[in-house]
């Protein structure tokens, strides 16, 4: 922000202030003549020179009043916050992409093993059938005639020193 000077004929003059809440209104104080020798906010801070006139005499020094001008408004730049909001979006869209193809991998890999546990438990329910069919006394009586066995018609028990008694099949006639 650049200090400008003001005419040498224009001076603040006192207001009669519009109130704003419907208050009673207050007058302004004058203020101070505001300077003719202001500079601008680069020059501000070079010292006075000294003019010389024509005869060679030094002029009379005139004193600047210097006054802080306010910083200057920081602006970030734009450039690489707009460079690390698309870095953030394009990891996001890279991410979410990611994830979507790593799911849809692991669904076939799950259809994968449901049919493989359907074909294993039709496997299992199979020979468990089998074995039902080949356990069963109808089953065992006809594979026993197939290899030479006979019923046996009465049993033969055995009484053990501890004085239990063991049933053990007799001679088949």
């Amino acid at each position: 922000m650049n200090v400008t000077t003001l005419p040498a004929n224009r001076q603040r003059s006192t207001q009669q202030a519009a109130p704003r809440s419907g208050g009673r209104t207050t007058a302004r104080a004058a203020e101070p003549r505001l300077p003719d020798n202001l500079t601008d906010g680069a020059t501000a801070l070079q010292p006075a020179r000294e003019t010389t006139t024509p005869v060679g005499t030094p002029a009379k020094k005139t004193s600047t009043r210097l006054r802080v001008a306010p910083p200057a408004p920081v602006s970030a730049p734009r450039a690489p916050f707009v460079a690390l909001v698309l870095v953030l979006v394009l990891a996001g869209v890279i991410g979410i992409l990611v994830l979507n193809t790593r799911i849809a991998e692991n669904a076939f890999k799950l259809d994968a093993l449901k049919t493989k546990q359907s074909s294993l438990d039709q496997d299992e329910q199979r020979l468990r059938s089998d074995l039902a069919n080949k356990e069963s006394p109808v089953t065992l009586a006809s594979r026993a005639k197939q290899l030479g066995l006979v019923p046996s018609r009465t049993p033969a028990f055995l009484l053990l020193p501890d004085g239990t008694k063991l049933e053990m099949p007799g001679p088949g006639k």
